[in-house]
């Protein structure tokens, strides 16, 4: 049963053990979806399944009336279209991806989806990586090769195909494309059926922490930055540059990469009450979400509200402006 049938269930028994009792007294408006609230993530090895845990806890004990629970997923794609179909009430996301759904382009064409932003929290860095023993330097070098782009529909599906792209490839031509969760993903890797993997996230990602640590110099991460022109061009001025620091994975160096900031999502239809509560938990309760994943300690409240092309939810913008 998906959450919006639970919900509907829920409803039904209040409404029937009200009249039951033959209450005279006029009961107290039942909050949102009937206090449950369900936040769309990411794969269970990724960031976004652990802050997204962390987040629903923090719901869960400070917003009176609520319950929270976070729910693995297959990422950005599809927690918009869970979200919008009414499944999940909060949704990680990436900000390219959110665009195109905020837009109706993309995976979104002719579709524009009516989603609203809490805030822009932190950035996703694209890891690509390679067999050590594979000889690829550069992206291009991954024509013919077995590579794993994500989960279907997920943030990374759409940048490592925006990526093969930007460097000559077709994607789903010119490589042997598999469109793998990350923990079926490293299983792989390691198993030595696949020669590279492409993964956005958060920094350190577990499940790539995880490859890395475990097989010493067998792996490498492949420097992308170069494309980020030829991306900006083509989707939009969403992709920047950084350096993923060698101490995120005690590599030997660090690797310029492709950067997409993150988002979190709700339907535009989300009371602006519980709008403006579920922004103010974020920053107030910082701390608290730290301690599900270090990348809560980026957050940061003067450019949260900066999801320029996705729309803030109202009742976040009344937060960001103090009200």
């Amino acid at each position: 049963m998906t959450g919006r049938g639970r919900r509907l269930v829920a409803a039904v028994l209040a409404v029937a053990l009200v009249t039951g009792c033959g209450a005279e007294a006029t009961p107290e408006p039942r909050p949102w979806h009937d206090g449950r609230i369900f936040l769309a993530t990411g794969n269970t090895t990724g960031v976004y399944y652990q802050l997204g845990g962390g987040y629903a806890d923090v719901i869960s004990r400070h917003l009176p009336g609520y319950e929270a629970r976070a729910e693995p997923t297959g990422a950005s794609g599809e927690n918009i279209t869970r979200l919008v179909e009414g499944d999940m009430e909060i949704a990680f996301s990436l900000a390219d991806t959110a665009a195109d759904a905020s837009a109706g382009r993309g995976a979104f064409a002719g579709q524009p989806q009516p989603v609203r932003a809490l805030a822009r929290v932190y950035s996703n860095y694209t890891h690509v990586i390679v067999r050590a023993d594979a000889q690829i330097t550069n992206l291009a070098a991954l024509r013919g090769k077995r590579v794993s782009t994500g989960s279907p529909k997920s943030g990374t599906d759409v940048i490592a195909a925006r990526l093969l792209t930007a460097a000559g490839l077709d994607p789903d031509r010119d490589v042997r494309r598999a469109r793998l969760s990350l923990p079926e993903t490293v299983t792989r890797m390691r198993g030595g059926s696949l020669d590279a993997m492409f993964f956005s996230g958060g920094l350190p990602t577990p499940g790539i922490a995880d490859l890395l640590s475990s097989a010493p110099g067998r792996f490498a991460l492949l420097p992308i930055a170069d494309l980020v022109e030829s991306l900006n061009a083509e989707h939009g001025s969403v992709y920047t540059t950084a350096e993923l620091p060698k101490d995120a994975y005690d590599t030997p160096r660090g690797t310029p990469t492709v950067t997409v900031a993150n988002v979190i999502l709700v339907n535009v239809d989300m009371p602006e009450q519980l709008a403006y509560d579920l922004t103010r938990l974020l920053f107030t309760y910082q701390t608290d979400l730290a301690l599900a994943h270090p990348e809560a300690r980026n957050f940061d409240r003067q450019s949260a509200a900066s999801t320029d092309p996705i729309p803030l939810h109202p009742g976040a913008a009344r937060y960001y402006q103090g009200g």
